[in-house]
């Protein structure tokens, strides 16, 4: 068995080193080079050593463009060091935390790489935070130092320990340019938080073990190149703009970014710098493909070549309308903060399959089991994901169930025919409805094809008849303004009786967290 096991990973590895040749990550070097990288990775660990390799490989290409001016690599990586030294001599160690809590810009990028070589702990931190949420996930972190835009000054003032704002930070890099830090210990994890859509967020911690695998999964499905460049508009303190942000340092891909998502100054930096990818939430694809709609003409994405989507669920109507917009560049990735990634779907897969997960990549294992932990074939049943890089449980305690060695993502969904896969919704989601299994994403993906809603979200309330039964809140276009009986009469139309809403709530718009996602917590407290 343990032979077993080690062919199959030694296999997996060497997929995966071909992805990365493919794509120009593993590129031929001189052996000097090639030296100092290694050293790198010794010392700094996978990710610390990440932006070094940059620096040798790429050293004056543009690393970042944000609101500030251009960096190159080289000048990242000196950066990195200047603050990794000024941490050290401020006491942070190896056993240390280091909490960001920075919107898109190259500040965030100086506090990644500065704790990550001195091999600390990473916590990224939300910007929508509330002071109490911040207070609590810091203490239960152990936070040693917190890094913050001068914006959450006052939010941060009751945290204990260290903090620096970022023109603390600045002064401390110029005071250290030129300086190395020294060599440390430690696992150097980085801790990603759970959406909290639902409860206070967890903090799932994951190690930079030395492996191939994640890389390979994601180039085996996703075209990236070396060398290009890529607009970065999701959250890097979210799992999705984090892994974007750091996979295109490895690839010595420029990141184009800004501190608060526009949609209108997206599309001008896409039109005037011509990115080749481009890193979104399906609110921000939704919000974007709704301007292109409105100003045909305006803006040209003929530049873009990937459109890299996760965070939220990718609704079918949205494909479609994308593919008329910007055309068929979608790439929908499937996964959960716990189990890393479990599908990846294609612009054929969505061409021919619009609002699919997609497929497993190489060394993934997705199947589907049903409430009593039997396998429940093409489905619907509960999601459970087998990659080698699942979390190893919560800094708080607790983890996701488990069976046959494979973890739950929390989701229900389904396999068609090509064995491609489909979310029908949250396991806790769905409602029993006078006898009847309802998921609210049916109705809500049924509801963004009618052509006067923009947006839609559905929940399950209590029914003193049903048990339970469901409530739409509604986003409208503007220009129009159906009544509740309209909407309610075109939902009867097209799908079972017991699955009309019995409330349709029309609002400027839905509540979400940074990330995308609807907060249906608030939704049930209107």
């Amino acid at each position: 068995m343990l032979g077993e096991r080690l062919v199959r990973r030694t296999a997996i590895e060497a997929r995966s080193a071909v992805e990365l040749r493919r794509a120009g990550l593993l590129a031929p070097m001189p052996p000097r080079e090639a030296l100092q990288v290694a050293r790198a990775f010794r010392e700094r660990g996978q990710l610390g050593a990440a932006i070094t390799a940059a620096a040798l490989r790429h050293g004056e290409r543009p690393a970042i463009q944000d609101e500030l001016g251009s960096l190159t690599f080289a000048e990242l990586d000196r950066r990195s060091d200047a603050l990794a030294s000024a941490l050290f001599e401020r006491g942070l160690r190896g056993d240390g935390t280091v909490g960001l809590l920075c919107r898109n810009h190259r500040g965030l990028l100086d506090g990644v790489f500065a704790a990550a070589k001195l091999r600390a702990r990473l916590l990224l931190l939300n910007t929508d935070f509330a002071g109490p949420q911040l207070r609590d996930v810091c203490a239960r972190e152990g936070v040693s130092v917190l890094i913050h835009d001068r914006e959450y000054e006052q939010l941060v003032g009751e945290i204990e320990g260290g903090r620096l704002t970022e023109d603390m930070v600045e002064e401390l890099i110029a005071a250290n340019l030129g300086r190395r830090p020294p060599v440390q210990r430690g696992n150097g994890a980085v801790i990603l938080l759970t959406s909290g859509t639902t409860g206070t967020p967890k903090g799932a911690p994951r190690g930079t073990a030395p492996t191939l695998h994640p890389l390979g999964a994601l180039l085996s499905k996703v075209p990236y190149r070396a060398g290009e460049s890529t607009y970065v508009a999701a959250p890097m303190f979210h799992g999705l703009g984090f892994t974007q942000a750091a996979l295109a340092v490895m690839l010595g891909s420029t990141i184009v970014t800004h501190r608060r998502f526009v949609p209108e100054r997206v599309l001008d930096r896409i039109d005037s710098d011509r990115p080749t990818g481009l890193v979104l939430v399906p609110v921000m694809l939704q919000r974007i493909v709704s301007l292109l709609e409105a100003n045909p003409g305006r803006w040209s994405t003929d530049s873009l070549r990937v459109v890299f989507l996760s965070g939220a669920q990718l609704e079918a109507e949205l494909v479609r309308r994308a593919h008329r917009a910007i055309g068929e560049k979608l790439y929908n990735f499937y996964g959960s903060t716990e189990v890393a990634w479990a599908t990846f779907a294609t612009p054929e897969d969505l061409r021919e399959a619009p609002g699919t997960a997609g497929r497993p990549p190489f060394g993934t294992l997705v199947r589907l089991y049903d409430s009593d932990g039997r396998p429940a074939h093409d489905g619907p049943g509960r999601i459970f994901v087998g990659n080698g890089f699942q979390f190893e449980g919560y800094t708080g305690g607790g983890g996701k169930e488990m069976i046959d060695g494979l973890m739950s993502t929390g989701d229900v969904g389904h396999f068609d025919g090509s064995g491609r896969l489909f979310i029908d919704g949250r396991d806790d989601d769905m409602i029993i409805s006078g006898g009847e299994n309802v998921f609210p994403a049916e109705v809500e993906e049924l509801l963004l094809t009618h052509e006067a809603v923009e947006e839609a979200s559905v929940i399950g309330v209590a029914d003193a008849d049903f048990g339970q039964r469901l409530k739409a809140f509604v986003v409208l276009r503007d220009g129009h303004s159906p009544t509740e009986p309209e909407i309610q009469e075109f939902i009867k139309a097209n799908l079972a009786r017991y699955k009309v809403p019995r409330e349709v709530v029309f609002l400027p718009e839905l509540p979400r967290n940074p990330t995308g996602k609807v907060l249906k917590r608030e939704l049930r407290a209107l």
